[in-house]
């Protein structure tokens, strides 16, 4: 069975490692000159980790994380460091914070020597499998070339074109505040507690990696279009007295590391992942705000289901018609299983943000009131809920 894959991010990588396990041929398609993962951290919940595990990545993920997070007290805190809400330990069990380049690094080198084309982009899609591959440093169209596959999935981000060929017209939405990320330079002491802090408008996130060094995010109100001369300055000034450590992750982070990106999410959700012989996974499917810390968990969940729905019939393809019934069958399954749960965290993630980026005094004072008065178990339910997942067929 051939397959192509539209995009190198996480979901693209790690189903493409799922699948050519299977004994697919799998092409990856990399629009940018080179893979790479940029510098900021991610967090993988007891979901991502069945998933990973599921694609016979455990060991080697097990290798680039640790189970320290666990034990650092988490929740929401007040600028001057006095915690509104904590989250019980026990609802975040399994945590683990990872560099992306590292996450990156262990799924290409799972993969075999030649899937992944760079500076390959794909121009168009079709239904029937077709791909339209230029290059964007080639402007002549005629270089284009089309290539045919049994399948194709569509992992290409939140502005996916391949989108576009399933369901036409749902491109992103803005949610009026942007992110800063950093990952230190050197280890920091965090005194024990990571989480978020919380302000009126403004918000700050502390993860520890493995080695020591601190992966962070900064989050403010702004138009999308906002621009400064200095992000390290910029986020220095707007989080100026807020509590330690927090100045000193950001003295700590080279400002060529620290990124500023608008945190959007798809407009409106999809009717359906797939139309053909084409799938979408990951953001191209259901980007969503980062709120929940879900976005990479839920394209790891993507990929080891499509895989594991996939694996039973990648071997005996020929392009029967019993065949293509088969895998037909089998992304609709897919899209029964993905849809509902993916866009449901989508959904609570946006309205988490909105929650978290409240400027009003009055509001977010009453914010703060509800989040102390809400029971522990109460927010031990609602973490399980999103953490729990298995992988189809176990």
């Amino acid at each position: 069975m051939r397959i192509a894959i539209v995009g190198a991010g996480i979901g693209g990588l790690s189903t493409a490692v799922g699948l050519q396990r299977a004994g697919a041929q799998v092409t990856v398609f990399e629009r940018a000159a080179e893979v790479r993962a940029g510098g900021s951290g991610l967090s993988v919940f007891a979901n991502g980790l069945r998933a990973l595990e599921s694609l016979g990545l455990g060991p080697q993920f097990a290798a680039i994380t640790d189970k320290q997070a666990e034990s650092f007290a988490a929740g929401q805190r007040r600028p001057d460091g006095r915690w509104i809400a904590q989250i019980p330990s026990d609802s975040v069990g399994e945590l683990r914070i990872v560099d992306r380049a590292d996450l990156h690094r262990i799924l290409l080198d799972a993969l075999d020597e030649g899937t992944v084309r760079t500076n390959a982009f794909v121009t168009s899609t079709s239904i029937d499998g077709a791909v339209t591959i230029g290059s964007e440093t080639e402007a002549d169209s005629e270089a284009d070339a089309l290539e045919r596959f049994d399948l194709v999935i569509g992992a290409d981000g939140l502005n996916s074109q391949v989108r576009d060929t399933v369901e036409p017209g749902i491109g992103p939405r803005y949610s009026g505040y942007s992110c800063w990320r950093g990952i230190t330079e050197r280890p920091v002491d965090l005194d024990g507690a990571a989480g978020e802090t919380v302000g009126r408008g403004l918000r700050f996130g502390i993860a520890p990696l493995k080695d020591g060094r601190v992966y962070w995010f900064a989050v403010a109100n702004m138009p999308k279009d906002a621009s400064f001369a200095d992000d390290k300055a910029a986020v220095r000034d707007l989080f100026s007295g807020w509590h330690a450590p927090i100045a000193e992750l950001v003295d700590a982070t080279p400002s060529a590391r620290i990124q500023r990106t608008p945190i959007s999410d798809l407009a409106a959700p999809l009717s359906t992942y797939h139309r053909g012989r084409v799938v979408l996974l990951g953001d191209a499917a259901h980007a969503m705000t980062p709120n929940l810390g879900q976005g990479g968990g839920q394209a790891l969940e993507d990929a080891a289901t499509l895989s594991a729905l996939l694996a039973p019939v990648i071997a005996t393809v020929a392009n029967s018609a019993d065949d293509a019934a088969e895998v037909d069958s089998q992304l609709r399954r897919y899209d029964r299983l993905r849809r509902t749960r993916s866009q449901s965290i989508a959904a609570k993630s946006r309205a988490l943000g909105a929650v978290f980026q409240i400027r009003s005094p009055l509001l977010s004072g009453l914010r703060d009131a509800v989040f102390t008065a809400v029971p522990s178990r109460f927010t031990a339910a609602q973490a399980a809920s999103v953490q729990r997942w298995e992988p189809p067929g176990r």
